[in-house]
């Protein structure tokens, strides 16, 4: 298949990569501004999760309600990622940077302000706009200043903020809420941004941009609200399958803000991808003619695959240790820590391999791993000793740390300097879209498999009696959705097998390292 759309002009300054494939001082300085933007952006993620029951008693809301306040986070990040890429190419990597850390640090304090709900799902909504921007930026920033010699490495070490979200934000937002208000779990990222924002201002080089292209003012009137509207109809699924409103099809009860607004979306979407492959659209908004590398198609469908699955089945985690084995939000957060240190161990080790191997070899082993420790959640009932629950959690993790990064190296690796943006766009929307609807659909699963169980509704009106029973079942509802989830990471497997096992050499006209 040819590439020719992916080769841009060499610049007459590019040189060959430099062979030296170890990371230098001055990449090693760059990456410490790209994670530390990116663990405020994730970590805000599992920190807010830790605080939805607080919501609940504070704004009298409902959990449907107050899950707006982690899906307006998530719908702001769908809307302004397919912007990043011409962004950063129009404006400059630093400058975009810089407003990217400045609208997220704005919208978190605000969101410490706010005195209803409807206030602070606004501005977690603001908070999003900001965040969307930070990995794709890091994720350019980073590629550019390492080059496609070390992307795999480079990959590893974006990879920090992703292990140490799920490890710290639950304990985190845990500890802040007991200790001090659950204002403070926006508050924190005032210091850190004031910090991101100061280091970025000194160490990321200057923009040198050149002319770009047209905005594509079409392309953004159709995937972006396009996104926006059919995730947003995918998150209210939930709420509609609680109340058992609009029609029952395949075991789902679909409203009419459900059907209409996703119906639209998917609409909007379709419409964008022609749009997207004229030939006299130079620069859209989502670049589809990337899709013309079969690397990036085969990793975009293997993240979409393992985004829907993994992300979409581990927020079930923190509410079987609390529903099931009554734990503290806190302690279930420390639960959780084992898979985060699981993947702290292979997640650099993985970074060399797919370098020096190929990521094909790195993902499938991964994979493995991933199929393995969700098999153990499948297994679980409401006596498993955590001993059996935290190995499980530990083989996920180190499967984890071999998979994501991995198969991200492998969609960038071949793209040129001009490309890498567009590419790192196109991964950051699929995977973002894949772990909203996988976290939809484990919702609808949980939820379906909750109300199949009379025992549950009874425990729930009052009736202490069926308690024993009711727990039992309630273990075997998760067993049953973990289930699903193990297949879905296996058929990963099958993209995964068509990834490049050897040496992934860079093209003409790729981004020379900094030194």
């Amino acid at each position: 298949m040819s590439t020719d759309l992916l080769q841009d002009p060499p610049h007459p300054a590019d040189k060959p990569a430099s062979a030296d494939d170890k990371l230098d001082a001055k990449v090693l300085i760059t990456a410490g501004v790209v994670v530390l933007g990116a663990i405020m952006s994730i970590l805000d993620i599992t920190v807010v999760s830790v605080g939805l029951r607080t919501f609940q008693d504070v704004f009298s809301a409902t959990p449907a309600q107050v899950a707006w306040t982690m899906t307006g986070y998530t719908l702001a990040l769908a809307t302004v990622i397919p912007l990043t890429g011409w962004a950063a190419d129009r404006f400059g990597t630093k400058r975009l940077y810089l407003l990217a850390l400045v609208l997220f640090v704005a919208g978190s304090v605000l969101c410490s302000t706010a005195s209803s709900l409807e206030m602070l799902v606004t501005f977690r909504v603001l908070q999003g706009l900001g965040g969307g921007m930070l990995m794709p930026l890091g994720m350019t920033i980073l590629t550019r200043a390492a080059g496609p010699e070390r992307v795999g490495r480079v990959m590893a070490v974006l990879g920090i903020p992703m292990l140490l979200g799920p490890i710290f934000g639950p304990i985190l937002g845990g500890w802040l809420i007991d200790i001090a208000s659950w204002h403070w779990i926006f508050l924190i990222n005032a210091p850190i941004g004031a910090i991101a924002v100061v280091y970025s201002w000194v160490v990321l080089p200057k923009d040198d941009v050149s002319p770009s292209e047209t905005f594509d003012w079409v392309g953004m009137l159709l995937l972006s609200p396009g996104l926006a509207l059919f995730l947003f109809g995918v998150s209210s699924i939930p709420e509609a399958q609680q109340k058992h409103e609009g029609w029952h099809v395949l075991g789902m009860y679909l409203s009419d803000r459900v059907w209409i607004t996703a119906l639209i979306g998917v609409v909007l979407i379709i419409a964008f991808v022609p749009w997207a492959l004229r030939k006299a659209n130079i620069h859209p908004l989502v670049d589809l003619r990337l899709f013309a590398h079969r690397e990036i198609t085969i990793a975009v469908i293997a993240m979409a695959l393992f985004a829907m699955a993994f992300f979409g089945a581990t927020l079930l985690f923190p509410l079987y240790f609390q529903q099931v084995h009554g734990d503290s939000p806190l302690k279930s957060g420390w639960l959780l820590a084992p898979q985060g240190f699981g993947a702290m161990l292979t997640m650099p080790i993985a970074g060399v391999l797919a370098d020096k191997i190929g990521p094909g070899k790195v993902v499938l082993t991964g994979l493995v791993l991933d199929v393995v420790g969700m098999g153990f959640f499948a297994f679980v009932g409401s006596h498993d000793s955590y001993a059996f629950l935290l190995t499980g959690l530990v083989i996920m993790g180190l499967g984890m740390g071999a998979t994501m990064m991995p198969i991200m190296s492998a969609a960038l690796a071949k793209l040129t300097d001009a490309s890498i943006a567009r590419g790192s766009t196109l991964m950051n929307i699929t995977q973002q879209v894949a772990a909203s609807i996988g976290t939809a659909l484990f919702s609808v699963l949980l939820t379906s498999a909750l109300n199949s169980h009379s025992s549950i509704g009874r425990m729930a009106a009052g009736n202490k009696d069926v308690i024993p029973r009711a727990l039992h079942d309630m273990g075997l509802s998760y067993g049953s959705v973990f289930t699903v989830a193990t297949v879905l990471v296996g058929c990963c497997l099958i993209p995964a097998f068509f990834l490049p096992r050897t040496k992934i050499e860079a093209p003409a006209g790729a981004p020379v390292p900094m030194h």
